[in-house]
């Protein structure tokens, strides 16, 4: 998934030589992704987690396929897109869902903060990867290349013996319910905020130091580097309701210092120190999610977390990229600001609703039913 909207994006105006028609194409994944993120997740409940694995991967990967193999027509690549964004494999609602029956619960938190991390070296590898092969090899070669890996590390997840041990009950809320618990709206809404600053940030880097040379690629990594970090650094730090506010802060902290210099090593250093704040605070996200739903509902939560990020990055590059036309690159960062600062607000005024598991562990609410006894 770190690869697949760069190489949409690149394939796309490559064959119709059109950012604009690449957008719209990209769009419609997005806006599939997000849409399908609850629906999928609690499909797993219903169907069972290798099912839906299975059908949603197959179908994104023949969707990925037509994209790289049939002629360039805006509304067939959009339909495409669209189906490719639909079809997303769960598979972090999985993972995250499956986690609690899978170490002990001490070891939750960690694994959260651990999970968090790697999902840094995504975005360090990935668009590297997938732009070295469009741009030397072909575009279709870069689509085939995702297809390969999404096919195989799927089918390597789902003949996971872990996978086929834990069976998530069906849930009895209603669709959307789970949004009615406060952790799970503040977790959302703190994603959205969150990976929207993150978006924004991308976008201001571009923008400062343009597509050709090294230089926003490094900041970028070292950006991803110093959220890896944090994250390893803070898996044994106990999470009470202040966590997610410290760790904003850090973020709002390093975010503030851009706008002091553009130059490269001034924004390679405040952007590390802002990154040192991200994986904790999605670790906090992961966390509070899992701890304050049944376990029948943890899947249709994350989905609905995930759709909040899906939606802030779409938010945050968006505008961003009005500001950058209006004042330049300082305007990326300046939206970056805001939506820190605005999750910072939050996390802080609405601190009561962040669950205290200082004292507890992560683990999901276990799911009970009366028995009737004769």
């Amino acid at each position: 998934m770190g690869m697949t909207s760069l190489a949409v994006l690149l394939h796309v105006q490559h064959t119709t030589g059109s950012y604009g028609e690449a957008g719209l194409v990209l769009a419609a994944a997005s806006v599939g992704q997000a849409v399908a993120g609850p629906v999928t997740s609690r499909w797993m409940g219903s169907w069972g987690i290798r099912q839906v694995l299975v059908l949603t991967t197959v179908v994104c990967a023949a969707a990925v396929t037509a994209l790289a193999a049939l002629p360039p027509l805006l509304p067939l690549y959009m339909v495409l897109g669209a189906v490719a964004g639909l079809s997303t494999p769960p598979v972090q609602s999985a993972v995250r869902t499956i986690y609690p029956k899978l170490v002990n619960s001490t070891q939750l938190t960690p694994l959260f903060s651990l999970d968090a991390s790697l999902q840094e070296i995504i975005w360090i590898v990935a668009p590297v990867l997938v732009t070295f092969v469009s741009t030397q090899i072909s575009t279709v070669v870069g689509l085939v290349l995702i297809v390969v890996i999404l096919l195989g590390g799927g089918a390597w997840f789902v003949l996971s013996p872990e996978v086929g041990r834990v069976r998530i009950p069906r849930s009895r809320r209603a669709f959307g319910r789970v949004l009615l618990r406060p952790a799970v709206l503040l977790a959302t809404v703190v994603g959205f905020l969150l990976i929207g600053a993150c978006a924004s940030v991308e976008a201001g880097v571009v923008a400062t130091f343009g597509h050709g040379g090294l230089d926003a690629g490094l900041v970028l990594a070292v950006f991803s580097l110093g959220s890896l970090a944090g994250g390893l650094l803070s898996g044994s730090i106990p999470i009470g309701r202040w966590a997610m506010a410290r760790r904003l802060a850090i973020v709002t902290g390093g975010l503030a210092l851009t706008l002091v210099s553009l130059n490269v090593w001034w924004l390679g250093g405040s952007l590390v120190l802002a990154g040192i704040g991200i994986a904790p605070a999605l670790a906090v996200l992961f966390a509070m999610t899992s701890a304050s739903v049944k376990f029948s509902d943890t899947a249709e939560a994350f989905g609905w977390v995930g759709t909040g990020q899906l939606i802030g990055a779409a938010a945050g590059s968006a505008i961003a990229g009005f500001l950058i036309d209006g004042a330049g690159s300082v305007g990326a960062f300046l939206t970056a600001i805001g939506f820190a600062a605005a999750g910072l607000v939050v996390a802080a005024v609405f601190v009561r609703g962040f669950p205290d598991l200082r004292f507890r562990d992560a683990s999901p609410i276990p799911d009970t039913e009366p028995v009737h006894l004769p």
